[in-house]
């Protein structure tokens, strides 16, 4: 739930302008061969259809001496073999650029969702979920459709006027400085363009991520907004921020309009200048008719050329805030160094505040996982949890109890290793999965899901993990068994089987310390039941941390530690704390009054 006084968002990194042209350099660099194969065959293909004006202009000079009709016949069949010669060339040249810039954007997303799924959960819980969710979604399709249809035809349009302009010299060098009139006023309009562009289209992205984020708070949390009665608020919220995305949005469109209009006087005066060069030169006989002819036409073909040019900024500035907001993810382990666009892991570095996790030491310690003196804040200044001293016992059942806010799931994630500690340490002996209440079953068949914990399980060894967590039989009679299409359009299952499923991933995982963090609070009281019966079964062996959602689940553990504000209170069996008049005694004596009165 959001408000006037959330705190701030902390926004995931934008690489800076230099940093995005190094970054694109180094995606092309080993695709140099096709770069230059593009280059050569859009060059041939621009330079071969610049013929068409001098033949035209030939033919006008034909016309002007009144020559016979059979003298047009060359020019006009050259005329047809210069538009079959174009047209191959570039559908070839831009199919080369497009093979390039595709093969670019390919490297760049697996490097961008390399460290996206390496970001630490805590750092993507600053930025907000709707900044990552931005960057995956509109960035990469500005980016991909820019490389796809905006990059080719820059190429091509930029070779159109830099040989254009050659050609101009070639027939006369004054009508090269006339059409240079218009430089002036396009380059001026370009760098004004520019000036606002950037910084706007750049707003532009953090003004949508932020409209997702409340989009996504607002809708992820709507039971809870209900429940409070505050849909106004929340509706007043998405409201807000979807004017602002609108109001940058129209200013945009502006600027767009008024780059145009800039861009037609650029023409109007270079055409005029052009047409009057050529009446002087034709008067003193410097050139012929069909000379200053071909002059007026190449100018004339500049204006798609150079327009394209131009207005393509458009969607090069909305690329570039794009491609910088996925380049800034994609740099994020290597910000450190020398800024290489590498891919190297995505790993925490320890600091001595949060020690490395070890591996498996040479003499086994006594404790699976040990805590000592764990301090967690997820805003500086404004701790969660206090100096924290925990130990279990390789193969101990630990049930973590408290009131919401106790600070519970954060010692869970601290020990999972979701987040890293702001003080003391955790170290674990082995590798920890981590079962929550929010279980994202993928699209695709049922098998690949579960193979997703081990990709190489045998069908056997995977009907062998459902069957342990009581979800063979269900799985079993689907259409098509485990080969039915399960999660978003595929078969619908409900939360009691998803939990299943994820139990059946840690099954099949098989870590030696696990953690369930309330892992059954999703399902309703028959479906939890069952599902306490399922962990209990997955948790067989195994050394376990349970953030207990139903006191059922405390009681059946090895141990029970009563968390409040942040800091164990009580700890011990079930039949020591329910008896002992504290905390927990509380809890159980209301639990089991609910219960009752609910039965």
């Amino acid at each position: 739930m959001t408000g006037p006084t959330e705190q701030p968002r902390e926004l995931l990194p934008v690489a800076t302008g230099p940093r995005t042209r190094a970054a694109v350099r180094e995606l092309v660099r080993p695709h140099r061969a096709l770069g230059l194969a593009a280059a050569f065959t859009m060059t041939a293909a621009t330079a071969v259809g610049l013929l068409t004006q001098p033949l035209l202009g030939h033919i006008v000079d034909q016309v002007a001496e009144r020559r016979a009709a059979g003298a047009l016949t060359v020019p006009v069949l050259l005329i047809a073999a210069v538009a079959v010669a174009q047209g191959i060339g570039t559908a070839l040249g831009l199919s080369l650029f497009s093979r390039l810039g595709e093969t670019a954007l390919a490297g760049l997303r697996e490097r961008f969702l390399e460290r996206a799924l390496g970001l630490p959960l805590a750092r993507i819980e600053r930025a907000g979920s709707g900044d990552l969710t931005a960057r995956v979604t509109a960035d990469v399709t500005t980016v991909a459709q820019a490389v796809r249809n905006a990059l080719p035809e820059l190429v091509r349009s930029l070779l159109a006027i830099v040989l254009t302009l050659g050609a101009l010299a070639v027939l006369d060098w004054r009508f090269l400085l006339a059409a240079l009139i218009a430089v002036p006023v396009q380059a001026h309009t370009a760098r004004w363009y520019v000036a606002r562009a950037v910084p706007l289209y750049a707003e532009q992205r953090v003004v949508t991520g932020a409209q997702q984020q409340q989009l996504l708070d607002t809708i992820g949390g709507a039971s809870t907004v209900r429940a409070f009665r505050i849909e106004e608020r929340h509706a007043a919220q998405v409201a807000e921020r979807s004017g602002v995305a609108v109001g940058v949005t129209k200013r945009g469109i502006r600027l767009l309009l008024s780059f145009y209009a800039r861009l037609h006087i650029a023409e109007y005066a270079g055409l005029a200048a052009v047409l009057v060069t050529g009446f002087l030169l034709v008067r003193d006989g410097s050139v012929s008719i069909g000379t200053a002819t071909a002059a007026a036409l190449y100018f004339h073909s500049l204006f798609n050329p150079v327009n394209a040019a131009l207005v393509l900024m458009d969607d090069a500035q909305a690329a570039q805030a794009g491609l910088a907001r996925l380049i800034g993810v994609a740099d994020l382990e290597s910000a450190a160094g020398e800024g290489e666009f590498t891919d190297r892991p995505a790993l925490p570095t320890p600091t001595p505040a949060t020690p490395a996790t070890p591996a498996v030491p040479p003499s086994p310690p006594a404790a699976a996982v040990t805590v000592s003196g764990l301090g967690y804040a997820y805003q500086p200044g404004r701790p969660v949890l206090h100096g924290l001293d925990l130990a279990l016992a390789p193969g101990e059942r630990v049930a973590l109890v408290g009131a919401s806010g106790a600070g519970k799931t954060t010692l869970a994630k601290l020990i999972a290793g979701i987040h890293p500690p702001t003080t003391g340490a955790v170290t674990v002996v082995g590798d920890v999965g981590l079962v929550t209440q929010e279980v994202h079953v993928f699209a695709g068949p049922l098998a690949e899901d579960l193979l997703l914990a081990r990709p190489d399980a045998s069908g056997p060894e995977l009907l062998a993990a459902l069957e342990r967590v009581g979800a063979r039989a269900w799985a079993e009679a689907l259409p098509e068994g485990l080969a039915t299409v399960v999660g978003e359009g595929g078969h619908r299952i409900n939360a009691t089987q998803a939990q299943q499923l994820a139990l059946a991933r840690l099954v099949l995982a098989d870590p030696p310390i696990a953690v369930l963090d309330e892992a059954t609070a999703e399902a309703g009281s028959a479906g939890a039941r069952s599902l306490e019966r399922a962990a209990e079964r997955a948790l067989e062996g195994r050394t376990a941390l349970i953030v207990a959602h139903r006191l059922s689940q405390a009681r059946s553990a090895d141990r029970i530690v009563v968390m409040d504000g942040g800091r164990v209170v009580e700890t011990g069996t079930h039949d020591e704390l329910s008896t002992a008049g504290g905390v927990y005694a509380e809890l159980w004596a209301a639990w089991s009054l609910s219960r009752a009165l609910s039965h």
